[in-house]
């Protein structure tokens, strides 16, 4: 809305207000004000929580200074969100295609983790919304941002068609880049030489064109990935601070990689896809990243609040619907790293126990207890530490993700 106001003041030549044209601008002020307001409304959404007693039940799983968390206040995630739409529809382009996808996404997985954490503690259901109403939710999510990738004639990327070097006035050359923009399910893969994938091939390989059906594999494969990051993010949401940290890790890195992206100069100079207007994204992302740390300053060790489904649906959905739309999902087994291996460890563990029980007649556990970071509360670290490790490592998966640019 203000970008709007800026704008208007700057055609009347307002002192400053040419300011607000520039991504990096606007991206910091919605970083500040997204911290500014996780951090003075968390202590007013905290008091408010104990007066409703909307306090976390903890289940008895064995582990240390566990039942002393009984009470905590959770539902946090509604802090979350506000300090990430608020900012957002204070400083971005409204009318953004990616804005408008995002800001639905977030709403949309709030609402379902906000409606499991009401049956959890307002019905005293411990099982929550049934998971087959999660999954539903997530593939509706999952099928109208795909669908909206592919039909929107807003979503397009430029190719480099032509490269020219101009001599200057004093014999320098400058590189001049031609674009052309075209509207394919092209995505970025990382370590190949030719870093690009078409999703469209894989139903031209069986005879139909990619412009007409190419969404039969795109749209699953973003149901998929919505569905995985989102559970990722919850699973991870088991002690204190470490899906916040880490989703805060995560988008940091997806705001560089949006800007980049969004930049002819730097998607040029990387020999990277140029997706014109998602730069956008980048004033999305800092109000993303100052929520998480606004946050994490109530949810760091010991916590005094959770941000319970509300929170985590939202912050999975939000980092898988952000890197689809600047085409680097298939970057996120890397980003998202430890997310991926909180996953795997309860799908193996699972899978394991099942497998032995059916062929030895008793249950075995390839680790202590799942998810992963349990494990290691099972094997006595403590858990400030714990979490301190997992954010050292998601930062250098986060350099790692960085230096795949150039990595070919």
């Amino acid at each position: 809305m203000l970008y709007y106001l800026f704008n208007y003041l700057n055609e009347l030549n307002f002192p400053g207000a040419g300011a607000f044209q520039f991504i990096t601008t606007r991206a910091a002020f919605a970083f500040i004000v997204s911290l500014i307001i996780s951090m003075i409304l968390g202590k007013r959404i905290i008091k408010m929580l104990h007066r409703l007693q909307v306090g976390e039940t903890v289940r008895d799983l064995g582990l240390d200074g566990q039942l002393e968390k009984s009470g905590t206040p959770t539902m946090g995630g509604l802090l979350i969100l506000a300090a990430i739409l608020i900012p957002t529809l204070l400083f971005a382009k409204l009318d953004n295609i990616y804005i408008i996808m995002l800001l639905l996404s977030t709403v949309w997985l709030g609402f379902i983790g906000f409606v499991d954490d009401y049956i959890k503690v307002f019905k005293k259901n411990k099982e929550g919304l049934a998971g087959k109403s999660k999954i539903v939710g997530q593939v509706g999510i999952g099928i109208i941002v795909g669908a909206t990738l592919f039909l929107s004639d807003d979503v397009k990327i430029s190719e480099e068609v032509n490269t020219t070097f101009v001599k200057t006035e004093k014999g320098n050359f400058v590189k001049e880049t031609e674009w052309k923009e075209s509207k394919t399910l092209t995505t970025t893969i990382p370590f190949f030489k030719n870093n690009e994938l078409n999703y469209g091939d894989a139903v031209e390989w069986v005879g139909l064109d990619a412009s007409k059906w190419g969404w039969l594999v795109f749209i699953p494969v973003v149901i998929i990935i919505i569905a995985a990051v989102s559970n990722g993010a919850n699973l991870t949401d088991g002690i204190d601070g470490l899906a916040t940290g880490t989703s805060a890790i995560i988008g940091v890195t997806l705001g560089i990689l949006a800007y980049v992206s969004g930049n002819a100069f730097f998607a040029d100079y990387l020999n990277i896809m140029y997706i014109p207007e998602s730069g956008e994204l980048v004033i999305f992302m800092g109000a993303f990243v100052g929520a998480c740390i606004g946050f994490l300053w109530y949810n760091a060790y010991p916590a005094q609040v959770f941000m319970g489904d509300t929170g985590s649906l939202a912050l999975g959905g939000i980092i898988a619907t952000f890197a689809i739309a600047i085409r680097k999902e298939l970057m996120i087994p890397i980003i998202c790293g430890i997310f991926l291996v909180e996953n795997l460890s309860v799908i193996l563990q699972v899978g394991y126990f099942k497998y032995t029980k059916r062929k030895l007649g008793e249950g075995k556990r390839i680790f202590k207890m799942a998810p992963l970071h349990h494990h290691y509360q099972k094997s006595g670290y403590a858990e400030a530490k714990i979490v301190s490790r997992f954010w050292i490592i998601g930062i250098l998966l986060a350099i790692f993700a960085i230096a795949t640019l150039k990595l070919r």
